[in-house]
């Protein structure tokens, strides 16, 4: 057992005796005190428990998202060994549409790739720097790659794996960015909300049965400082709005990708 230093076992032993001497000037028998009163339990209601559950979705919208990268080569299996600026001109030569020409929406992206003879990270070059980690849980390392999306405000992300000696696609998004982080076998995207105040958190999880990173948390978040409540703090939780339907249906929030 490590030693303590004697700074701290003063200070402890001091902390101690105020606190005995707190108990027996206030009189405590050490019994349990009342908590106050709490709120009534409500378990979940069913709304609408006439209509027919959907057996099918309303709108694609591409949640097993996969492809295996064409004309990209991953020499002895290594994803590390695979060049990520080539990857990214790869994705531009499948999609021209979208980086050819004076009207192509992100035509400035494959402009800047020309300025990338350094590799991604340096100068111009709009591949973003590549991070490396076990998303799939093979025991080998995965790509995760960034690039904005030129001129306009948005970036591209992307995960890669190695099957079959291929380079394969296992996840794509677009959007505004406030920050990328890799959590344990999931990767976190943040991004900035039209509500003052919050922002997006989407998470995207390997699911072995897919093949392919799921999107598996969508949520709305706070970010900013709240807003001091008028109610009082002593206000009844019988004046909470009962569950029944309103006049004036409520709008929730939802993410689109760029």
């Amino acid at each position: 057992m490590p030693l303590s230093r004697p700074g701290q076992t003063a200070r402890r032993l001091a902390v101690v005796a105020l606190l005995l001497a707190a108990a027996v000037g206030c009189g405590d028998a050490g019994g349990l005190e009342g908590a106050g009163s709490t709120p009534t339990a409500r378990g979940p209601a069913r709304l609408w428990p006439e209509l027919t559950p959907a057996s099918s979705p309303a709108f694609e919208i591409g949640e097993v998202n996969t492809e295996v990268v064409k004309g990209v080569k991953v020499p002895g299996d290594d994803i590390r060994r695979v060049d990520p600026v080539g990857i990214v001109r790869a994705e531009i030569a499948r999609h021209p549409g979208d980086y050819d020409g004076d009207r192509a929406p992100y035509r400035e992206t494959r402009r800047r790739m020309a300025e990338c003879a350094k590799g991604p990270g340096h100068g111009s070059c709009p591949v973003l720097r590549p991070y490396y980690r076990d998303l799939t849980g093979d025991g080998r390392d995965d790509l995760t790659l960034g690039f904005p999306l030129l001129p306009g405000k948005t970036t591209a992300v992307r995960v890669y794996t190695v099957e079959k000696h291929r380079l394969v696609q296992v996840m794509a998004w677009e959007d505004a960015l406030s920050g990328v982080e890799l959590a344990g076998r999931s990767l976190v995207i943040r991004s900035p909300s039209e509500v003052a105040g919050y922002e997006y958190r989407l998470q995207w999880t390997w699911d072995r049965d897919q093949r392919a990173m799921l999107l598996t948390h969508d949520e709305m978040l706070r970010t900013g400082p709240r807003k001091h409540s008028r109610q009082p703090s002593s206000a009844s939780p019988a004046a909470t709005p009962s569950l029944s339907p309103s006049a004036s249906p409520s709008g929730s929030a939802s993410v689109s990708g760029g």
